[in-house]
């Protein structure tokens, strides 16, 4: 072998070497046998959404009053008599009771963005779906932070376990606009 041999292949060696390191340099913080999970910005997450809202409330109250007052007065002239009876009487009964019920329940998948890290590692998300069924606009957006601890082996995480989660869920259409009060209702409910 001659020198200008054994030089060209040390050369092609090194580049094929720097080629493969480059080649897992994404996955430097990762073991290669570790699930691939959301830990940076611009990874996707996907969050679970399951909420469950059960809220009851109700109170009594009974409240009775009474007062009565009474006078008696008499007087004898001679072989009449003169009397009277004066009785004053007031009442008060109240009785109120008031119940209130509220069961919600919201269940959606949604895939959200990682948009920052914080210095503790966890990561703030947020993410947006807008759809359209049967004429109805419908739009999800959920923003809050997670635990990389949280996200599941399948790299998605359930709803509870966001902190500082905001849901909103608007939709709007011809179904939306059915269930509003009409304009009568809502100027008579402002006077009452």
């Amino acid at each position: 072998m001659t020198m200008k041999t054994v030089l060209c292949a040390l050369l092609f060696m090194g580049m094929s070497v720097t080629s493969s390191i480059a080649q897992f340099n994404q996955n430097n913080a990762r073991s290669l046998f570790s699930d691939v999970r959301a830990y940076r910005v611009g990874d996707a997450v996907t969050i679970m959404i399951v909420e469950e809202t059960i809220a009851d409330n109700s109170a009594s109250t009974q409240q009775n009053r009474n007062t009565s007052l009474s006078a008696d007065a008499g007087v004898n002239i001679g072989s009449t008599d003169v009397g009277g009876t004066v009785d004053l009487g007031t009442g008060n009964n109240f009785n109120g009771r008031g119940q209130t019920t509220r069961n919600e329940r919201f269940r959606s998948r949604l895939s959200a963005r990682v948009i920052g890290v914080e210095a503790n590692g966890n990561l703030k998300i947020e993410g947006k779906r807008a759809f359209q069924l049967n004429g109805e606009s419908q739009s999800i957006t959920l923003s809050g932070f997670i635990r990389p601890v949280d996200i599941q082996n399948d790299n998605s995480i359930p709803s509870y376990n966001i902190m500082d989660l905001n849901i909103i869920y608007q939709g709007e259409g011809s179904l939306t606009e059915t269930q509003e009060p009409g304009l009568i209702t809502k100027f008579l409910r402002l006077l009452f």
